[in-house]
């Protein structure tokens, strides 16, 4: 005897070797023995051989109609035997019966399984709907098919190009169009972004390239919702000073300037101004939510999305020939004996600012400061003044802001042409700036830490830069600590700052305490988006590196060895990895050959030419060994 019986879920045939009142020991047809259970058993038979059953009972069944079968059924539940034995007006044999039992099983919709061999046919209605998701289920088929294959042909069909970011950038996998985006690349062997440039539909490379920051970080664009202008109180004292800035030629954002007034004899009083923005926007209003919601301006070269609106930061920047809220900080200085005097001061003020700097027109005071020359500029002695004192603050740090061996470098583009102006830092004027923001970001944190009153520090232990409410040093600027407090147009992190230290100034309650979940969950969320516009701020330098090579035509150019295979370009803040590049120590100068410049995967492939001689300077070679 054989027998058809169900297990794991599918249809299986044996022979039966025992049996006992409960159970049955098959064979397979393969030879493996099992032991069935009698209530899985659906058919006892003599023939066909169990072998050849399944086989024979699938031939029968493809014959069968499904729908005639359905449209057969009574209302009620049935056994697939009384189904076949009416469809063939007999006892079925062996075969017919599991052909109609396998026919059944296969046609889901039409039959719902009510156990063991036992079926109900479904609804009308339910089979309607079932038609129909499969009919649709069929043109989606064949509409992924003819989108793909104009994918192929280098067309992009309009349901395509309609999602061309998201499929790009985060693409659903759910979505048809993803399917098809996937299939056409799969028959190409060509990536998305490579596949949309075939068909025309990709545009220009930086334009990928931004797009996909604009994606992840403002898919709703870049504009800003309506929204009230805030107003300062008008009640603050006016500042005695004529403050200056000094900033790189695009900033339009002016969050800091200096002040220099003489007191008596040699004795001078140093004023750091940091705009206020904090005055006239409150926690929580419109205007928080907005920032909260960028958490800082986003520096790209050629592009810069603020963090504020223009007209708030037009309202508040410490520009040229206005009046703007302040927050200073005030420190006596003696220029003879170059002694910075521990009397600070904080006020809440109106300040007039008498001229904003740019860099480029000062650029000539790095070098006539160590020289002693004079060369007739606007706030140059008070620039000098203002150096000397951040030497001094420098050495009583014991270390300095900046390697002077690192350069920076600034990126302007125009038209679609781009240049790059390297800058050493460490420079007199970057000195100047750094040293006194350091000053004001430590002060203004002490202060806050002696009331006990929350803040944001930036923290570096081992190496390690991180964020924490708690008044930690950073080893390596050599401070007990530092929260950033020097740019609340610019960095939500300032202006939460900015908000807790103006509570202390005026004697308030402080929005924030220490454990406040909004306070944490700011620091996080800015870290981690901080982070990342780093990141796309680093990827776009290299795309516009690579954009420059093309600009210049350059086929050879030349480098520093730092380690391994990676070599640094000469001018440009571009470290490229060389296959090819044999063993030479750190600080070798070599000379490559460019192979090719990919501006889609930001890569530039180049090979060994020869070696030019450890010819880096000393401080260079060494950096490069680090």
């Amino acid at each position: 005897m054989q027998v058809l019986y169900e297990e794991e879920g599918g249809v299986k045939v044996g022979a039966v070797l025992a049996q006992a009142p409960a159970s049955f020991q098959v064979e397979s047809p393969h030879g493996r023995r099992s032991k069935v259970k009698a209530a899985n058993v659906l058919l006892s038979f003599d023939t066909p051989p169990a072998a050849e059953l399944l086989a024979q009972a699938q031939r029968f069944a493809d014959g069968l109609d499904t729908e005639f079968l359905w449209q057969c059924c009574a209302a009620g539940e049935f056994d697939f035997r009384a189904l076949a034995r009416e469809y063939v007006g007999r006892e079925p044999t062996a075969v017919e019966a599991t052909g109609v039992l396998l026919k059944l099983l296969a046609a889901p919709m039409y039959f719902h399984r009510r156990g063991r061999g036992r079926f109900q046919p479904a609804p009308a209605e339910t089979v309607k709907l079932a038609l129909a998701g499969l009919e649709k289920k069929r043109r989606l088929q064949e509409a992924i098919a003819a989108w793909a294959a104009a994918l192929v042909r280098g067309e992009c069909p309009e349901e395509i190009a309609a999602l061309k970011d998201e499929l790009l950038y985060a693409p659903d996998r759910g979505k048809p169009q993803t399917k098809a985006l996937e299939q056409a690349c799969k028959e190409t062997g060509l990536t998305p972004a490579r596949l949309f440039e075939r068909c025309g539909a990709l545009g220009d490379s930086h334009d990928y390239h931004l797009r996909r920051f604009l994606h992840e970080f403002f898919p709703r664009g870049t504009g800003f919702p309506a929204h009230a202008m805030p107003k300062a109180p008008g009640d603050m004292p006016l500042a005695r000073v004529g403050a200056f800035s000094l900033d790189d030629i695009g900033t339009t954002e002016v969050d800091d300037a200096f002040s220099v007034q003489r007191l008596d004899g040699e004795r001078l009083r140093i004023g750091i101004h940091i705009a206020a923005p904090g005055l006239g926007i409150e926690p929580g209003s419109e205007i928080d939510a907005i920032a909260r919601e960028r958490l800082s301006t986003a520096y790209m070269p050629g592009t810069k999305i603020t963090m504020l609106p223009p007209d708030i930061v037009g309202g508040f920047s410490l520009d040229e020939g206005a009046e703007r809220p302040a927050v200073s900080l005030y420190v006596d200085y003696s220029s003879a004996e170059g002694v910075l005097f521990n009397t600070r001061q904080s006020r809440i003020e109106r300040l007039p600012v008498a001229a904003n700097l740019r860099h480029g027109a000062y650029e000539a005071l790095n070098e006539a400061f160590a020289s002693g020359e004079v060369k007739g500029l606007p706030f140059e002695e008070e620039l000098r003044l203002l150096w000397r004192a951040a030497s001094r603050l420098e050495e009583a740090r014991g270390r300095p802001a900046t390697s002077a061996a690192q350069l920076d470098y600034s990126f302007y583009v125009e038209d679609g042409r781009v240049r790059i102006v390297p800058r050493k830092r460490g420079s007199p004027l970057d000195k100047l700036v750094s040293e006194l923001m350091i000053l004001v970001n430590r002060s203004w944190g002490e202060l806050l830490a002696e009331r006990d009153i929350a803040a944001i520090y930036r923290v570096q232990s081992v190496g390690k830069v991180r964020f924490s409410v708690h008044p930690e040093a950073h080893e390596g600027l050599g401070v007990s600590g530092y929260a950033w407090m020097s740019s609340p147009l610019r960095r939500y992190v300032d202006l939460v700052n900015q908000w807790q230290l103006l509570a202390a100034l005026s004697g308030a309650r402080a929005p924030w305490g220490r454990n406040s979940d909004a306070l944490l969950s700011a620091m996080r969320a800015f870290e981690l988006t901080h982070a990342r516009y780093d990141e796309h701020q680093r990827a776009m330098e290299t795309y516009w590196c690579l954009r420059w090579l093309l600009q210049e035509n350059l086929q050879r150019v030349e480098g520093l060895v730092l380690r391994e295979n990676l070599v640094r370009l000469d001018g440009l803040p571009l470290v490229i990895r060389v296959a090819s590049l044999p063993e030479l120590a750190p600080g070798t100068r070599v000379r490559l050959e460019i192979e090719r410049i990919d501006l889609l995967e930001r890569s530039l492939a180049a090979f060994y030419r020869e070696t030019l001689g450890n010819s880096a300077p000393p401080e260079e070679a060494a950096e490069a060994s680090s």
